[in-house]
């Protein structure tokens, strides 16, 4: 046993504030915004669920950022939490410029001309934020506009660089809306400009998770790895699925990030909607295999940004996420901007709970063994007969040990049904495992025995009122100890 075993149990986890975190399995991510974005706010969302917040780099200033940041630090040293924190950046999103007095009507059948030059829009000529669009564009290909609204076709590339289309599908044109390209492959970089400031604000803020947009190849994640490792963080990288490109490339994408999102409102405008259900089960499916956390996310809960009540088929909409095996489900829109975010994330959080009081959980022992010819066989293995001894005996605790974070994501790949506790000496992971499903994570730095470790643990999750006495509990780790080897070691212990 430790002689600093004290200094693990200052935090508890029986008080009020905690008991959120002690039931949903599947996490919640929140989006800040001007709905909450105080203090007071946005510990009223952690206690009502969240696990993590999303910070949008496509609205707001670094300043306000700072403030939000701090206000979610503040929470976690006060409180029993590990809240994560994930930095969205914006990516090549594509826009209208401003339009005459904010907004002008087109019609089926109208011809207009898209400009590079930046001008006030009118039904001649319109400023598109893409200087290349007359380079990549085919007469015949179509853009869409804000979110599939609008929809015009590609009919001539003039010799001054200018783009002449034809509307399709008319309605009401604003400023500032986005454009989407699904039958063009876009010659833009995959971090622009404002988005590699936001990136050297995310590193030195230490933020948990980043998240890249539109991305389109491997290349795209290796020049963002680059750009961390140059600066040495410990940032995990988060890949955005939201273009076709993408799903073309998905495995190689999967392989090389830390985590996947499944953006459904731009994939829903890139490609049919009808084809969005399934792909968000493939996706789900692939990241499971891969031991990779995967977010559901874009209009999951949209009518309580100003109902009390969400849908019947968003309640089904978040239920299939998580009956299909997502790690997390994500809010835009409805906390950033809502009239009632504390009342959406109670809402998702009853939800969740409710699906997984089932025997629903997504196990895919049987569709994916660990493999021999893997550099990780062994590790995995262990992993995997943890996850099948803490099932056969009911262990009331399944606990792993990790210090890249690798240990940690594959549990919670298999889906236990034991709770999942997850000790590091890694203070980075200590938040950013609060990602993965099913994941209570525990900062601890001893380097003794394994026996003791072992014992440490059991104690600290006893402390905390996770284990009693007569509970199994099974455990993972590595020996020797000092040698920090990948897990080696498997033991089951009757808690005393």
């Amino acid at each position: 046993m430790s002689k600093n075993i004290e200094k693990y149990l200052h935090k508890q986890m029986d008080n009020e504030a905690g008991k959120a975190h002690t039931h949903h399995r599947t996490k919640i991510v929140a989006t800040v915004g001007p709905a909450c974005d105080t203090y007071d706010k946005l510990l009223e969302l952690v206690q009502a669920g969240v696990n993590v917040f999303r910070l949008n780099f496509s609205h707001g200033a670094h300043e306000d950022k700072i403030k939000i940041i701090d206000f979610i630090r503040q929470i976690n040293k006060a409180h029993p939490y590990n809240i994560a924190i994930l930095g969205d950046l914006q990516g090549p999103k594509l826009r209208v410029g401003e339009i005459e007095n904010g907004i002008m009507e087109i019609k089926e059948g109208d011809i207009l001309t898209f400009t590079n030059e930046k001008t006030i829009g009118t039904k001649e000529r319109i400023y598109v934020s893409y200087p290349d669009l007359h380079k990549d564009v085919k007469i015949g290909n179509i853009i869409m506009i804000d979110d599939g609204k609008l929809e015009v076709k590609v009919i001539e590339i003039l010799k001054n660089n200018d783009v002449q289309v034809e509307v399709i599908l008319g309605g009401f044109l604003s400023s500032k809306k986005g454009i989407n390209l699904p039958d063009t492959k876009i010659s833009l970089p995959a971090l622009t400009e404002k988005d590699l400031t936001d990136l050297d604000f995310i590193i030195e803020q230490k933020l948990d998770w980043v998240a890249l947009s539109f991305v389109r190849s491997v290349k795209d994640l290796i020049i963002l790895r680059n750009k961390l490792t140059e600066k040495k963080s410990k940032t995990k990288i988060i890949a955005k699925i939201e273009k076709p490109e993408a799903l073309t490339n998905l495995r190689d994408i999967i392989v090389e990030s830390d985590g996947i999102m499944i953006a459904r409102g731009d994939l829903g405008v890139e490609l049919p909607v009808e084809q969005v259900p399934l792909l968000q089960k493939q996706i789900i499916r692939k990241c499971l295999h891969r031991a990779k956390p995967v977010i559901v996310a874009t209009q999951m809960m949209e009518s309580m940004i100003e109902r009390t009540k969400p849908n019947r088929s968003e309640i089904t909409d978040v239920a299939n996420a998580v009956l299909e095996g997502a790690d997390a489900v994500m809010l835009s829109g409805e906390t950033a901007t809502g009239q009632h975010p504390t009342l959406v994330v109670e809402t998702m959080r009853k939800i969740i709970i409710e699906v997984e009081k089932t025997d629903y959980h997504y196990n895919r022992e049987d569709e994916l063994q660990p493999q021999p010819h893997s550099p990780s066989f062994l590790s995995d293995a262990i992993c995997y007969n943890a996850c099948k001894l803490a099932q056969d005996v009911n262990a009331e605790a399944l606990i792993g040990m990790t210090q890249s974070g690798y240990t940690g994501f594959m549990l919670s790949s298999y889906r236990p049904k034991s709770p999942l506790y997850i000790f590091t000496k890694e203070k980075t992971l200590v938040n950013q495992l609060s990602l993965s499903w099913g994941v209570r994570v525990f900062y601890y730095d001893e380097e003794e025995s394994l026996d003791d470790i072992f014992f440490d643990q059991i104690r600290i999750l006893k402390q905390r009122g996770f284990l009693k006495t007569g509970d199994v509990a099974v455990n993972t780790g590595s020996t020797p100890v000092h040698l920090h080897l990948p897990t080696n070691a498997l033991k089951v212990t009757l808690v005393d």
